[in-house]
């Protein structure tokens, strides 16, 4: 291990109808297959998911409300996971979240499930709400503690790695190891954790203080090679991957196909198309079978490499390699297309998706508005957005931003307050820069009493409004001596601040 820790310190290489609810939900839980109170059991976790957004945060308790809206017998498992999804989903404040999760544990007669805690987890971790994170841990411990696992771990430390420091972050893996876990013998799982944790971070600096730090305590696995490997391509250096991989086999570690999708990542990302495919020619030499995520990558390659013919071989080819064409595999081919700005073989394809039954994922919708954006305007983003609402379909966080930053750019603000509507009533918390953008186009077109209302929806869902955009609403309540207004704005703003701190700047991530 001499040569590797050696590598590691090189700096050259780290550069870098509530009766019926607990029938329907029985009925889901039962079956996989699809079930005749389908529409019936979404629209009870829509109905529940907007009364919790539209609850009037921190003014009164939410226990109460739910009480009111929530027989106990109908809190299932599955639909405690669905509700909590959609708070996730939509952005929700995640004290909310919280309490709804508290409630399913003390008046449900299940007990609560690994997905429900983790989605809680997640989304109290995403807004840093971390003493209250570490409390539901400390409490799950105590009445709970098969709640707990790797998972857990690694969405607590994911988010301590990108919102606190390096230090915050070694800290908080001793107190899971010491308190969390106590009890557990920590080995290369947990060890993995961490590294997984800050590779994602791509601050490979760190990366490698830990490893020389801690390897003696911790055995490393290919696994740990491969989140190392993982680390250095996504810091975007090639040449220290590739350098990290050919240690990785001088010291013994046998590639597999994760290895193999990491490296083809690498290139692809790079436009060297070709390196990926050499990749591929090696995997099929040394039996190492390439996956369907290895397939996609390079579909995506192509597309970034302007090789549409290769693109198109490649995804024709996944059937005849007993692999099964799914959303993503659709998505890389339409990704392709649409780098190549032919709009109209990415339409033909979203209509052969529609054909076979696989439906239109968040990436879907964003991949193909941003085409439509470029290549086809107003009209074809129209048309795909109405499409998108008769299906009643939720986008993702980037895609709602993308699309108000469209809408009020080119002036289309009845689309703009038509999605931030549609969003509210399917129980949605629009992003914060959603409504930097929809309250600035607004004003803009001195339409202030609509951005004062839009301002309100949000503080009244216990979400905070960026200061630039408060700063903006009172210097025009002022000019327009709208002096109560501003009372109010104030008052619900800091009425809010007194249970909730601001945390910063809200992150846009890919995922939400």
């Amino acid at each position: 291990m001499i040569s590797l820790l050696q590598m590691m310190k090189s700096s050259q290489l780290l550069q870098l109808p509530r009766t019926n609810l607990s029938r329907f939900l029985s009925v889901a839980c039962k079956s996989s297959s699809p079930s005749p109170f389908a529409s019936e059991i979404k629209t009870e976790v829509d109905r529940i998911t907007r009364i919790i957004n539209d609850h009037s945060f921190p003014d009164e308790p939410l226990e109460p409300t739910l009480l009111r809206h929530i027989p106990p017998v109908s809190l299932s498992s599955y639909f405690v996971e669905s509700v909590l999804g959609r708070l996730f989903a939509a952005h929700s404040n995640g004290l909310k979240a919280l309490e709804f999760f508290k409630y399913s544990i003390h008046h449900s007669q299940h007990a609560p499930s690994v997905d429900a805690f983790e989605k809680t987890l997640h989304i109290l971790t995403r807004m840093r709400y971390f003493d209250k994170a570490w409390e539901l841990m400390m409490d799950m411990r105590c009445s709970h503690p098969s709640l707990l696992s790797l998972k857990s771990m690694s969405i607590m430390l994911a988010k301590i790695a990108k919102f606190q420091s390096y230090e915050d972050t070694l800290e908080a893996f001793k107190r899971m190891e010491n308190e969390v876990f106590a009890g557990r013998n920590f080995s290369t799982d947990e060890f993995n954790v961490l590294l997984r944790a800050f590779c994602s971070q791509r601050e490979m600096k760190e990366v490698r203080s830990v490893f020389l730090k801690m390897h003696s305590r911790f055995p490393t696995n290919t696994k740990t090679m491969n989140i190392l490997l993982l680390g250095f391509k996504e810091s975007g250096n090639v040449t220290a991957m590739e350098l990290f991989y050919h240690e990785m086999i001088r010291r013994g570690f046998k590639p597999n196909s994760m290895t193999y999708n990491i490296r083809i990542d690498a290139y692809c990302k790079k436009g060297c198309l070709g390196d990926g495919l050499q990749l591929l020619e090696e995997m099929e030499r040394v039996h190492c079978l390439p996956t369907l995520e290895t397939i996609t990558t390079l579909i995506h390659g192509a597309g970034v490499a302007r090789n549409i013919p290769k693109a198109r071989q490649l995804f024709d080819e996944i059937p005849k390699r007993n692999l099964q064409l799914d959303v993503g595999a659709y998505n890389a081919m339409i990704s392709s297309l649409i780098r190549s700005k032919d709009i109209h073989s990415a339409l033909e394809l979203m209509d052969e998706m529609e054909r076979k039954q696989i439906e239109y994922d968040g990436v879907t919708y964003h991949t193909m508005f941003l085409g439509m954006m470029k290549l086809s305007g107003i009209e074809g983003v129209s048309e795909l957005y109405c499409k998108m609402l008769e299906r009643n379909f939720i986008p993702r966080t980037r895609t709602v931003v993308m699309l108000m930053k469209f809408f009020c750019g080119n002036q289309h603000l009845h689309f703009a307050l038509n999605l931030w509507d549609y969003l509210f009533q399917k129980g949605h918390c629009s992003h914060s820069h959603a409504l930097d953008l929809l309250a600035t186009g607004l004003c803009s077109r001195g339409r202030w009493q609509e951005a004062y209302q839009c301002c309100k929806q949000i503080l009244e869902r216990g979400r905070h409004m960026s200061e630039s955009v408060y700063h903006m609403m009172q210097r025009i309540l002022k000019q327009y001596d709208e002096m109560e207004k501003l009372m109010e704005l104030n008052r619900m703003k800091m009425k809010l601040q007194s249970v909730l701190p601001q945390s910063g700047k809200e992150p846009i991530c890919s995922t939400c």
